[in-house]
């Protein structure tokens, strides 16, 4: 490939993600402002001054736009900061107290990039319909350090792997982290701290 060619095919790529940007930019603005029902597809193509062709082809609907915001709120660079404690960690009671971390860091992301999205759209059927999606990679993602709990004999006496992996969902969960840190005002580090014993005490042996 040819200098020319490379560097114009680096400056499509440029302009491409500059675009994105603005379109996710301007679906946030508006459904914070007008929520998601209450906006459409031409008003946030203006917003980002591109035509609503582009932002189907890059989205392909107001669903696609709003699990982009969603995953980069609860998978960016807080997430990304806190999995990474993770690597090389093979020990599963380690990984259970890491697990709280990750959870903070989600929800956390989720608060300050998606709050105001959240409260104009509380009852959005489409936030509903994008949230179960993410509860399922979240339910997901879990399945393998909690196996490893299991498979080096750290799980709790009695319980058994299926009723495990529900107790950690729901330990996990965005309701328990907005009832301790939004409505409880409780800090990030104590919700982690508590968290992180919580799984310990109610998954693994001592």
């Amino acid at each position: 490939m040819s200098l020319a060619r490379s560097y114009d095919s680096s400056g499509r790529a440029r302009s491409a993600d500059a675009t994105r940007g603005r379109v996710l930019s301007a679906a946030r603005t508006l459904f914070s402002r007008n929520g998601i029902d209450g906006t459409t597809i031409a008003q946030i193509a203006a917003r980002a001054n591109v035509a609503e062709s582009t932002v189907y082809a890059l989205f392909k609907s107001k669903d696609g736009l709003l699990q982009a915001l969603m995953r980069a709120a609860l998978f960016g660079p807080g997430f990304q900061t806190a999995q990474s404690l993770m690597d090389g960690v093979t020990d599963g009671r380690a990984l259970l107290r890491l697990t709280a971390r990750v959870a903070g860091a989600i929800y956390e992301g989720e608060r300050k990039e998606l709050g105001s999205l959240r409260g104009a759209s509380g009852f959005s059927p489409a936030l509903k319909r994008i949230e179960q999606r993410f509860e399922k990679v979240r339910f997901d993602m879990q399945e393998a350090r909690l196996r490893l709990l299991f498979e080096q004999g750290q799980a709790k006496r009695g319980l058994d792997f299926d009723e495990a992996r529900r107790l950690l969902w729901m330990y996990t969960s965005r309701d328990v982290h907005r009832m301790l840190v939004v409505d409880g005002k409780w800090p990030l580090e104590r919700y982690e701290s508590w968290l992180a014993e919580t799984l310990l005490r109610e998954l693994s042996e001592p």
